[in-house]
Formats: C-alpha cells, structure tokens, sequence
C-alpha cells in the first residue's frame, strides 16, 4: 500500500472543514507515493460536529465516491501531531487498501463469509454486556485481535461503518494479506504489590492474599491510621489494575504489562472490609493499585513507538538509507524506508490534553516517533485491543505500506 491521504481541520461549519481537509487531499494525491485510488475511509469528528454527523458522511461519499467509511465520534480527535479537545474538528484519511482484503460491519451489516483475522472496532459506551461482545468479536477472527475503542461525546456517542450508529458496535474487518502492527501504552503505575483477589462478589473485591482487601488498600497507600478527611484526596486518586491469573501484570519493575486493564475504585464497604472497582471482580485475577502518572505515560509512549520502529525498519540498511532515516527524524518527513502507510491512534479521553503537560505533546511524542505519517484517531471512552475493554490507555496501530 503506499502512503495513505490525510488531512485535518476546524471550522464552525462542519461542512467548511470537510471541504478544507478535502483541499489538503487534493493536493497530496498528484504525489506519486501517495494513493491514488483510496477504498477505505476513516472519519473522526469532535462531539461539536455530531448532530452533523450524517449529512457529513454524505458529503464524504459525494467527494470520493467508492470508499467505505469508518469512525466515530469524540470528545477530542487526533492526527499527526495534533489534537483537538473543545473544538468543532473532524480528522480523515484514505488509504487503498485492496477492497478483497476488508469488511465493513454494523448492526445493520453481520460480519458474514468473510475470513476476518483482525478487526477495528468502534462501539457506543451505553451497550449492555460490551465487554461480551467485545469478546464474541475476537473470537470471529483467526487472531484474535481487535483495535480500537469507544466513542466519546457530551452529546451523541456515535460511531461510524458506511452509516451512522448508537448503540452497538461496528468496524471494519480486514483479511490475513492486510498487515498491521498494533500496541498498547499504559498510563498508569503501580503503588503497591500485585496481588490475587481470594475473595469476591460482583464488584466488591472482599480479601487479596487473604487479607481484607481495605486494609491492603490503606496499607499500600500508606494511609492507615490517617484522618478520613485527609485520606480523602488519595482514594480518590487511586485506581486499580486487573489482570488474569496466567497475564503478566507488570512489564517491568514499576510499569504495568499491556494485558492489565486499569478500572475505577468506586466505593469501599467498611462492614466487610472491602472495596468496590468498576468492573466484575472473580476470584484468582490479580490486582494491583495504581494512579494515573504522567511521566510513566510518557516513557511507555515512547517505549511502543520504539518497537514499532524496530520491527518496521529493516535489520539490515545501507548506509545512505540510514543517514536518510536520521534527517526523516529531524525535519518529520516520511522515509520509504519505515514502511508506514497510514496509522490509527485511539487514546483515552482522561489521557489527552493536560494529562501530558501541553496541549498535543501526546501527539507529539507520537509524530517525534515515527515521524510525519499519516495519522488519524480520537480520544475514547474505553481503549480496545485484543479481546481486552481498557481504559486510561492509547492503542496505536499502523499498517505497513
């Protein structure tokens, strides 16, 4: 695949910015390196843009009829090294990936007789058993690996598949021949052991290793004996990692591995010395307490961008390519050499913005990277990837071209 189109833009009138963003692929798509007839379609709009939403996919399939379209809608959006929170923006790019090897998919539209080995996926919040269906899904390709996450809105959380959808999930599936290499960045760190949840009803995690489980908590926190007023503002800061009893919870000393799933601590239940988290608790997961770290976000960013780097470049380059690379990395331009054709980056809405200290620096760290590819994305309301509903967390995918 060569390098897909993109473009971005912001304008009071939805349909003003879809024209801008179409002027920027206008221009890319004379370059020789550049697709020139794209079949798939991704569109992100900010939440300002949702009462809009249908009218402005019309006016996508107007201006490059024959492409499919997916997307959703967020609270922020995403594009190479830029990101829009409070805003009207919406975000796009078109790649050619052979219409053989994808399926788009709604509820409107079964994924059926079609061999899916991995698939993109954008859901509404609100659906019931969502981590079932989330789960149901992976099982219907051969990998098992799903990407992408929920849609985010203080209005209409919709998401996009050659239609616009509440409620539900929908996508795009893709074939064995479509490559893509995908990773998850944690945001958050550990402060205390992991430990195994020995005891539990629905979400009331009752003892770990045995112990009540609010002692653990005080203990890890190193707020036992503290006034409640006081220890107050560090519960509320606090969240906890889950994991299954065979999942390496941590990568690293003090770095949760990418299969911890990190959810909300909602209540404690003082009668039974227990804690209540924001997902069902089954006895043998482990469970570590954690807080959203911003430094610790930022070195894991940089961590799977270096990995995606390394498995795109060639072991073995000549020298003239090399130093090539080198100048790609300080001026952002592209190198055929990195083999990227376009990527997708969803992160969680609680991440974006001030989490990283300015406004886009996560975007930045992201483009500083892999340099200036295109890139689209949003900032969801629970990260997917492989069969896992994550949150505080960013899933970057890239197809290689």
């Amino acid at each position: 695949m060569k390098l897909f189109l993109h473009a971005h833009a912001t304008h009071p009138d939805a349909h003003v910015a879809l024209a801008l963003a179409a002027a920027q692929i206008a221009a890319q798509r004379g370059a020789p390196d550049h697709a020139a007839d794209p079949t798939l379609g991704w569109l992100y709009l900010t939440d300002h843009y949702a009462a809009a939403a249908e009218a402005l996919l019309a006016d996508a399939r107007n201006r490059w009829p024959g492409v499919a379209w997916v997307g959703a809608v967020g609270v922020g959006i995403a594009a190479n090294g830029v990101e829009y929170f409070d805003e009207p923006a919406l975000s796009v790019m078109l790649g050619d990936v052979p219409i053989a090897d994808f399926r788009v998919f709604s509820g409107a539209r079964p994924l059926a007789g079609f061999g899916a080995a991995t698939a993109q996926v954008h859901a509404d919040p609100a659906t019931a058993e969502l981590g079932e269906l989330i789960g149901e899904m992976a099982e219907r390709t051969s990998t098992g690996y799903l990407f992408g996450g929920l849609a985010s809105a203080r209005t209409r959380c919709l998401h996009l598949a050659d239609g616009v959808f509440e409620g539900g999930l929908s996508g795009v599936a893709f074939s064995a021949d479509v490559a893509l290499v995908s990773r998850v960045t944690q945001g958050c760190q550990p402060v205390g052991p992991v430990r195994s949840i020995t005891d539990a009803e629905r979400n009331v995690v009752i003892r770990l290793d045995d112990e009540p489980a609010l002692d653990c908590l005080l203990r890890d926190l190193a707020i036992e004996g503290m006034d409640a007023r006081e220890a107050l503002p560090r519960l509320r800061q606090t969240l906890v990692g889950l994991s299954e009893r065979d999942e390496a919870v941590l990568s690293r000393p003090g770095q949760f591995g990418a299969d911890t799933r990190v959810r909300h601590l909602v209540g404690l239940d003082p009668g039974r010395r227990g804690i209540a988290i924001g997902d069902h608790a089954l006895i043998g997961q482990q469970l570590a307490f954690c807080t959203r770290n911003t430094e610790a976000a930022r070195r894991d960013l940089v961590r799977i961008c270096s990995e995606i780097r390394e498995e795109l470049e060639p072991e073995a380059l000549p020298l003239a390519t090399a130093l090539a690379l080198q100048d790609s990395d300080a001026d952002g331009a592209p190198h055929p050499a990195r083999r990227i054709a376009g990527a997708v980056y969803v992160s969680c809405a609680g991440r974006g913005g001030p989490h990283f200290g300015a406004p886009s620096a996560e975007l930045a760290v992201v483009r500083h990277a892999l340099g200036d590819v295109p890139l689209v994305g949003f900032f969801a309301n629970g990260e997917i990837a492989r069969h896992h509903l994550y949150g505080y967390t960013g899933v970057l995918t890239v197809f290689p071209g």
